[in-house]
């Protein structure tokens, strides 16, 4: 069965091989993803909806006096690129290993661009991205939608397991999405408790974009926001409230401080090594990311974080002893 994007990217691809402009029903009849046996009128929704998408990602569709359709081709795909062999070879393989990456979101948007670029969309090369490293395929999905919602700036309501796995509903107004350390991430205000959150999208279930009034949005974003800016490590992530925390690097791993924190917080000079003093809202997070990144690494502060870390390592010793 052909999906959604399949046959999009066939009708793109038909219209931009067609000699002339091609009715509706030629389009029904040579355009493999139109239901066979569908009625006329869903037909046509169908296909006014494509024409739409199509030309929101910026292919120019043409009508015709007499009700045919047509793709304006000067207007509609890159002129002037001569690539070389080895750069079209190169954009190609970097497309595959995407295309075949489910935690991908994006692959509906990069068959359209393949096609625009070289009339085709056509890959083979065996391998793939592995984006995220946590329920792929379901990241990818509810990641694509995320991202449509986001576009289209319209409201999104799913249910969200936190941290604790405590499960609650959320309804939020979609800013941007990033991808860090193997995980998808959202940013968007969160209009229960009116402020900017960050979500974890493998934590989601249940995802639906707000279908009232399709064509108008719900809210508009700030002209300066900036995703890049909600970035974070994953102790930073989490429904607690925002606390400090001093880290300790020990004199022979200083070296290792500025790849590991990536500019986030503050180092100071210690006596003894670093401190590096940052924020956090996940205290079982930032032990267990220090855990995972010692030795010469110690939680300083707040306790809890400290007594976590310890009870952690006091628990591995005696798995292991």
């Amino acid at each position: 069965m052909v999906d959604a994007v399949e046959r999009l990217v066939n009708l793109a691809l038909f219209l931009a091989a067609a000699r002339g402009p091609a009715s509706a029903e030629r389009v029904r009849a040579e355009v493999i993803g139109y239901p066979e046996g569908q009625d006329e009128s869903a037909f046509l929704r169908m296909f006014e909806r494509d024409k739409d998408e199509l030309r929101g990602l910026g292919l120019v569709i043409e009508a015709t006096p007499d009700g045919r359709y047509q793709l304006d081709a000067e207007r509609t795909f890159v002129s002037g690129l001569d690539l070389a062999a080895e750069d079209e070879a190169a954009l190609r393989a970097a497309a595959a290993v995407l295309l075949d990456d489910p935690s991908f979101p994006f692959a509906g948007d990069l068959r359209y661009a393949l096609a625009k670029v070289s009339g085709t969309t056509d890959v083979d090369v065996p391998a793939a991205a592995h984006l995220a490293d946590e329920h792929p395929e379901a990241q990818g999905e509810t990641a694509a939608t995320l991202a449509t919602s986001a576009a289209a700036r319209k409201r999104v309501t799913f249910v969200y397991t936190n941290t604790t796995g405590q499960s609650a509903p959320h309804s939020v107004e979609p800013y941007g999405l990033f991808l860090h350390a193997g995980r998808w991430y959202l940013v968007g205000r969160d209009t229960g408790r009116d402020e900017v959150r960050v979500y974890a999208v493998a934590r989601m279930e249940d995802v639906t974009p707000n279908t009232a009034r399709p064509r108008s949005a719900d809210f508009e974003r700030a002209a300066d926001f900036d995703v890049s800016e909600y970035i974070g490590l994953p102790f930073q992530y989490g429904p607690g409230e925002v606390f400090d925390a001093v880290v300790r690097f020990a004199p022979p791993v200083t070296w290792r401080a500025p790849a590991l924190t990536g500019g986030v917080g503050e180092m100071r000079s210690g006596g003894d090594g670093l401190l590096w003093h940052v924020t956090a809202r996940d205290a079982a997070g930032l032990a267990r990311w220090v855990i995972a990144h010692g030795p010469g690494l110690v939680i300083e502060s707040p306790p809890e974080a400290v007594n976590l870390a310890r009870s952690g390592l006091a628990g591995v010793v005696d798995e292991h002893a």
